[in-house]
């Protein structure tokens, strides 16, 4: 697979993530605002599009059976661009009905939750069977970086066209995004797939039931002890959402605007450890460096460490440097997060091309279902640990420490999980290049 055709796969997921950020953030806000409904209620609702990634094995195993990757894409993609809009739908009716409107938005969301399940867990096999090893962690880079693009294009543009704010502009507005998202992505991954050799015929696996395949996956020692490794990082990962902001403007004296600059930086040392990771294992290709089971474990590590300077700053006093440890910790994060993702792509391939999608789609699930709870877990714990000890630096403190030790778990779990073996290569004329 060339540049350009691993750039046209990354703006699906700029698609993705443009239509993703109006249901994440946009639509929590109208509902709590300008609805004036419990914050509870879009919880919830994000809760749903989360609580379906479990199904994301029996949608790889949907393309596995097919043997294409394209189709499962664009029904995902129109799933989540339909989903996108009836939840604006639902969320403009809530406001004159309000059971029928939220009735909506569930199924919307539910909608959500099948389309990016069914889209991204497609797209990454896709990535994994054409990309050469050596380019797994660029793309995985690239990928990733393009979804954040779509974040950071999607919210202004739609806040812009939000004003002055009323439901009709929220449809009209949703829909458009929706609709220039699916166009898009039909366009980006439109002739792709066709350019790429033809899988291998194994027509024993292709006939073989989900559940046999799903067995067969996680009796497999490797895949399970990744997936445990996804589960746990992705808990760690994900449990200081929702946690940091107000760790900083409660025991630091930060206002808002300096809590969101805050993580701002974070997402800064995100997108530069994802950006490290992908300059050197191209560029130290065939070397040691080039590992991406060790820059995974680094990634976590450092990760750990942060975390654990960050539980220390609080004590300290004010002088700490918490932009510092942030920034640290986003750089560490983003070395783990590009690099886990690359070698998802690498370990995908270990049963064949007929068990690529539902390896891929545990994963996922395991990676949607932690990164879901994960916030709220820590959200949950650190209110648990003041009930306990009273003091609010204690308890986050107590809380950042658990997430550090949670990280140096998944180190252990990383460094024990195998490398794709060569026995399993993408494609001979691939590697050959």
């Amino acid at each position: 697979m060339s540049w350009p055709a691993i750039f046209r796969l990354g703006l699906v997921q700029t698609a993705l993530g443009g239509v993703v950020v109006l249901m994440t953030s946009t639509l929590n806000r109208v509902m709590v605002v300008e609805l004036a409904l419990p914050a509870l209620v879009p919880g919830l609702l994000v809760a749903i599009h989360y609580a379906v990634q479990v199904l994301r094995p029996r949608w790889g195993y949907g393309s596995d059976r097919t043997g294409r990757r394209t189709p499962w894409i664009l029904g995902g993609m129109a799933a989540l661009c339909l989903g996108g809009f009836g939840a604006a739908c639902g969320t403009a009716l809530a406001q004159t009905h309000l059971a029928a409107g939220l009735a909506l938005a569930a199924l919307s969301f539910l909608l959500v939750g099948l389309g990016v399940g069914a889209a991204g867990t497609s797209l990454l096999v896709l990535l994994a069977g054409g990309v050469a090893p050596a380019r797994r962690g660029a793309a995985a880079t690239v990928v990733w970086v393009m979804m954040i693009v779509g974040f950071a294009l999607t919210a202004p543009l739609a806040g812009h066209f939000l004003e002055p704010f009323s439901v009709t502009r929220l449809m009209a507005v949703s829909g458009a995004v929706s609709l220039i998202a699916f166009c898009l992505a039909a366009l980006a991954v439109g002739g792709v797939e066709a350019r790429l050799p033809a899988p291998r015929p194994e027509a024993a696996e292709a006939k073989a039931p989900f559940g046999a395949v799903l067995k067969k996956v996680l009796a497999d020692p490797v895949a399970r002890r990744f997936t445990v490794f996804v589960f746990v990082s992705m808990l760690a990962y994900s449990a200081q959402e929702l946690i940091l902001e107000p760790y900083a403007g409660l025991v630091f004296g930060l206002g808002p605007g300096a809590t969101t600059k805050l993580a701002g930086l974070q997402h800064g040392g995100v997108l530069a450890g994802m950006l490290l990771v992908a300059g050197v294992t191209l560029m130290a290709k065939g070397t040691a460096l080039a590992s991406l089971r060790l820059w995974t474990a680094v990634g976590c590590a450092a990760s750990a460490l942060a975390l654990f300077a960050i539980a220390a700053g609080g004590p300290s006093g004010l002088d700490f440097p918490l932009r510092g440890a942030v920034f640290a910790l986003g750089l560490a994060n983003g070395i783990y997060a590009v690099a886990a993702i690359g070698s998802m792509m690498a370990l995908a391939g270990r049963g064949g091309e007929r068990e690529r999608g539902t390896r891929m789609g545990v994963w996922g699930a395991a990676q949607g279902v932690a990164f879901g709870g994960g916030g709220v877990l820590g959200a949950f714990a650190v209110d648990a640990m003041r009930l306990v000890v009273g003091d609010p630096v204690q308890a986050y403190a107590t809380v950042f420490v658990a997430e550090g030790v949670l990280f140096l778990v998944a180190v252990a779990f990383a460094l024990r999980t195998e490398s794709a073996p060569a026995s399993y290569p993408l494609d001979p004329a691939l590697e050959a290049r």
